[in-house]
């Protein structure tokens, strides 16, 4: 009777302890980990979201740490593979939701994580350099159809998320999204960028971070955005849906916070309250605006949002012949 009666003690501790082991949550520093290199999407939405959700969290300090390569994977498997405590979470991208839905092999599932919450919308842009011919996108779309495969576009690679925007943007214009145009690869939006100002490719269409001080400089023109909404600092250039692009209407760069699985409910909770902060701090949103990015804490269901991209995108590989 007694070994029975300790036993259920122990047991009522361990549930009890259970219950409360996050309640002070956080009791040390929390790391985001950012998937891709510094001075990328990831990295400055890891470092905005960090300047600012500290401010919500006690004070404790919110460390970014880079971990790139393989498309995003090595940081994404970390944090994937690390102790569901709430102290290793990921600035998710977009890469992953694409990756795994392009790759058969990929080491993370594009579901392989606790959805914390999303954070912003980053818009990518169509663009030619000011010497162009080109002054809108219905122009270039006909300058591809005149001379098919004559045209060169920049991008990282053709099942990264700039080549899926001119792919897209082909097929809508029943256009063979692999020959219509030549994809010339660049390692990062910095020398997209260059190779677009020196006249080694002809268009591209990449995040728009990498590309509003050429434009604004008028370097550049910009003919359509990817993006659920008009930006503010672009408001007369149409986005891809406006102008009836439907494949290319569904694509745009984004940024969230993940956890590993499993993640105790207490701090998804706290996350969340603290998200719901964050969306409203002039910080946050001057920083986002900083940066192109449109804010979209708490305007999403992260978890579904994250399928509907990989139905997309893993939809979009099998179309274009990638994977069968």
């Amino acid at each position: 009777m007694k070994s029975l009666m300790k036993t259920v003690l122990a047991a009522a501790a361990v549930i009890l302890a259970s219950g409360t082991a996050y309640a002070d949550y956080p009791e040390k520093a929390v790391t985001i980990v950012a998937p891709y290199g510094a001075g990328g999407a990831s990295d400055l939405a890891a470092r905005a979201l960090a300047e600012t959700a500290r401010d919500y969290l006690g004070q404790q300090p919110v460390v970014v740490v880079n971990k790139p390569g393989n498309g995003g994977m090595n940081g994404a498997r970390f944090v994937s593979e690390s102790t569901p405590d709430g102290y290793t979470l990921l600035l998710a991208r977009v890469g992953m939701a694409l990756y795994p839905a392009v790759q058969e092999s990929s080491p993370v599932g594009w579901d392989d994580y606790t959805f914390l919450g999303s954070l912003e919308a980053t818009p990518m842009i169509l663009a030619v350099a000011e010497n162009s011919p080109y002054k809108t996108a219905e122009e270039l779309v006909e300058g591809l159809k005149a001379n098919p495969g004559a045209l060169t576009y920049g991008a990282s690679g053709a099942t990264a998320i700039d080549g899926f925007t001119v792919q897209a943007l082909l097929a809508d214009n029943e256009l063979d999204p692999l020959t219509a145009a030549t994809l010339v690869p660049y390692k990062g939006g910095g020398a997209l960028a260059t190779a677009l100002l020196g006249g080694h490719v002809d268009f591209l269409a990449i995040a728009a971070g990498s590309l509003m001080p050429h434009i604004e400089s008028g370097k550049m023109r910009a003919l359509m955005v990817y993006a659920p909404s008009r930006m503010d600092t672009l408001p007369d250039v149409p986005t891809a849906a406006e102008l009836g692009f439907e494949k290319a209407g569904q694509i745009t760069g984004w940024s969230a916070l993940y956890g590993p699985k499993d993640l105790p409910e207490e701090i998804v909770t706290r996350w969340q309250e603290t998200l719901a902060k964050v969306a409203e701090d002039e910080k946050w949103l001057e920083l986002a605006k900083r940066r192109g990015s449109i804010s979209t804490v708490g305007k999403e269901d992260m978890a579904a949002y994250a399928k509907s991209q990989y139905e997309l995108f893993n939809g979009l590989a099998r179309e274009f012949g990638y994977i069968k």
